[in-house]
């Protein structure tokens, strides 16, 4: 293997980081050889001297990333006590020991509850008695401790977790590693024995009816796509029923409310196709509802013989029609839930005696109830100009009541009850942060103007007595990918930065749903432009109207919403004073050229087949590392995690060595990847990821000069 060396022109001698910090005056940032690498695409040469760094198992890739950890480690060490600080502070509002709403599932109700110190949950279960309620004095059976079951890991994670119709087998699924790559376990709740059958690489699991089927879906090993569905009689060998063939298409395998279908879900970015199955006859080969048809997206619920279809046949925004079971096909639908401007129709929770629409109009959620017996529809309204509601998906299909989440910039997660019969609604439980007042803090909706003349929204919280004035420091977020809405959300740790002075507000940019399908198709493939000049714009919104200044306004997205950074930042780097890319997806064209990358097939309906001349013209315009050029940038943090299985860690990796040796300005790169196991989430430990976050806040905070 080649090895990694960090050269000292003057001596000519490999160093340690830590002895280049004490040669120098301060700290020296690492600088990655650059090693030929020569590609022609469509018959145009591309050189790319840091795709070595993809090398994983190359000692010197490892030794380069410590050396960006050392040099992150030692420029950021004034900074110590400050995000100590921030991280008591976010420690101090959480209420560590706790317990969650429990939910009735058949004969038990299920809960999870934390205690102090810990980093993980731990799911319970106690019988429901009379009236459908927790037995008051029935002793807590403990189903899975996950704090027991991280020991020895430093990372874990739980995925799917479903008991059986009879109460006694669950199944569940792990990640030990962040790589989102989970094993599946079945546990005898009467012995407390977990079974020997186990499956690998398991993206979704449900139960058929009874506790002797269970069918899973699994992924392919090297490009994580979720391609074969696997039936298992417990006690015996499994099955493969289905594999899908067709790399622009991932599987998913899921249930009817009311247990009588299995679904299993085959879908592209623009293309849906369900097949089906009764549960009780899981030894049968699935049915398709109706053959994929380009452009066609649906999904199915199932009640009293009927499908309810959700299509966006007709309806942009989608529309909801009915069909017997025995006649799905389009002549035979009815309809349901008509589509109407400006309305999309998200979802469908589908009840015995209740149906139960989730809306979104002007990027807010809203609940429509129909009843069955009145052939009638009512809303659930909801007091704040600016929120975030779902349905929080109640498994008892003969419930009345109807759960949901509702929360706002300064509404703390609440779990709600809603009687579909009476209309009451019962607060079940708001999240608890000590020493939280509600009242000190203001959340409100702006629109910006894009260049274009559309109308962007803009979620705003801010602390009561800031003034736009030009002087306030502004943290400007935003993702504008794949279709994901960004939720105008509660975030307890957030006050450590409202209760500085500082501003938050997430644009709601083209490329997510917040104002229908059509939000979604301006910001993707070769409108892909307007994801990036829309936040820009927001930006500019904000600075002219006073509620921030160039040098007080620092900037953040993760993921794809990091290569709206890393694009903003070559199209404006005047824009702000600082910028955080978490996980970015910055080396576009690399990625998308190579297939063998896990997500990489299936997003060619996202962002374009960079094998197609015109494509990768329109891809080449925007690629933060492509596009990198000798310029000042603001002050970057980037982050990222080795085990990364959605974006390459290489990605940031290659993108920090590059414009290294291309800004022309003084301020600070740097670049803090977890080399111990962590995922594209970050830390799995809930003390683990406000350690980060306290870092990430302390980081940007210092930026426009606030250090306590």
């Amino acid at each position: 293997m080649r090895q990694f060396r960090l050269i000292i022109p003057v001596l000519g001698l490999a160093m340690s980081v830590h002895s280049i910090l004490n040669a120098q005056s301060g700290p020296v940032p690492p600088v990655a050889p650059q090693r030929p690498h020569r590609e022609v695409r469509h018959r145009e040469p591309v050189e790319d001297p840091y795709f070595w760094l993809r090398e994983k198992d190359n000692p010197a890739v490892i030794k380069h990333l410590q050396a960006e950890n050392g040099y992150t480690e030692a420029l950021t060490a004034p900074l110590k006590p400050f995000a100590a600080e921030l991280y008591q502070e976010m420690v101090g509002r959480i209420q560590q020991t706790d317990l969650s709403v429990p939910t009735r599932r058949g004969n038990y109700f299920y809960y999870t509850r934390t205690e102090a110190g810990k980093q993980y949950p731990i799911h319970c279960r106690k019988p429901a008695g009379a009236f459908h309620r927790i037995e008051p004095n029935a002793p807590e059976e403990v189903l899975l401790d996950l704090n027991a079951m991280a020991i020895g890991h430093p990372f874990f994670s739980l995925g799917a977790f479903e008991v059986s119709a009879d109460d006694a087998l669950l199944l569940y699924s792990t990640d030990t590693t962040g790589y989102r790559q989970y094993d599946l376990h079945i546990k005898d709740l009467r012995s407390g024995n977990v079974l020997t059958d186990t499956a690998q690489r398991v993206t979704s699991a449900v139960w058929a009816l009874g506790h002797k089927t269970l069918f899973y879906t699994t992924e392919d090993p090297v490009t994580k796509r979720s391609n074969q569905l696997w039936r298992l009689m417990v006690g015996g060998s499994p099955v493969r029923v289905y594999q899908e063939k067709d790399e622009l298409y991932r599987i998913e395998i899921a249930r009817t409310k009311d247990k009588a279908f299995l679904l299993l879900e085959i879908e592209s970015t623009d293309t849906w196709e369900v097949r089906y199955l009764h549960s009780a006859t899981p030894s049968r080969p699935f049915k398709t509802l109706l053959a994929r048809e380009k452009g066609h997206k649906y999904s199915v619920e199932h009640r009293a013989g009927t499908f309810y279809i959700r299509t966006n046949k007709g309806a942009k925004d989608f529309q909801v029609v009915t069909a017997k079971v025995a006649n799905p096909e389009p002549s035979h639908w009815r309809p349901f839930l008509p589509s109407q401007p400006g309305v999309l129709v998200e979802g469908l929770e589908m009840f015995k005696h209740y149906a139960v629409a989730e809306e979104k109009v002007a990027g807010l959620t809203r609940f429509r109830i129909f009843r069955f017996q009145s052939e009638t529809w009512h809303e659930i309204t909801f007091p704040e100009p600016v929120y975030a509601a779902g349905g929080r998906g109640t498994p008892e299909f003969d419930s009345v009541e109807f759960r949901f989440n509702y929360q706002s910039m300064v509404t703390p997660p609440s779990t709600f009850d809603y009687n579909m019969v009476d209309h009451h609604r019962t607060l079940l439980k708001q999240e608890q942060v000590l020493g939280y007042d509600a009242s000190r803090y203001v959340t409100e909706r702006f629109w910006a103007v894009a260049r274009d003349g559309v109308k962007v929204p803009m979620s705003v919280v801010y602390a009561k007595g800031v003034a736009p004035d030009g002087k306030a420091p502004l943290w400007l977020y935003a993702y504008g990918s794949y279709g994901f809405g960004s939720a105008a959300s509660f975030d307890g740790n957030r006050l450590s930065l409202l209760d500085r002075g500082m501003v938050w507000v997430t644009a709601h940019i083209r490329g997510g749903n917040e104002l229908g399908e059509a939000w979604h198709e301006d910001g993707m493939l070769l409108k892909k432009m307007n994801t990036f000049t829309d936040f820009i714009d927001c930006a500019d919104w904000l600075v002219a109207n006073r509620w921030t200044s160039r040098d007080r306004l620092v900037i953040e997205g993760g993921s794809a919403g990091g290569l709206l950074m890393g694009a903003v930042a070559n199209l404006r780097p005047d824009l702000c004073k600082a910028v955080h890319l978490a996980v970015p997806f910055v080396d576009v064209l690399n990625t998308m050229l190579d297939p063998t990358l896990p997500l990489t097939v299936g997003e060619y309906l996202e962002w374009g087949d960079p094998n197609q001349k015109a494509a990768y013209a329109y891809m080449k315009t925007y690629s933060p590392y492509d596009n990198l050029a000798k310029q000042a940038y603001p002050a970057m943090l980037v982050t990222t995690s080795l085990n990364d299985s959605q974006v390459g860690y290489w990605e940031p990796a290659k993108y920090v060595a590059r414009l290294r040796t291309l800004k022309t300005d003084a301020n600070p790169l740097l670049l803090k990847i977890k080399l111990e196991p962590g995922g594209h989430g970050g830390a799995s430990g809930r003390y683990d990821r406000l350690k980060d976050k306290a870092f990430e806040y302390a980081w940007m905070l210092s930026q426009v000069g606030i250090t306590k």
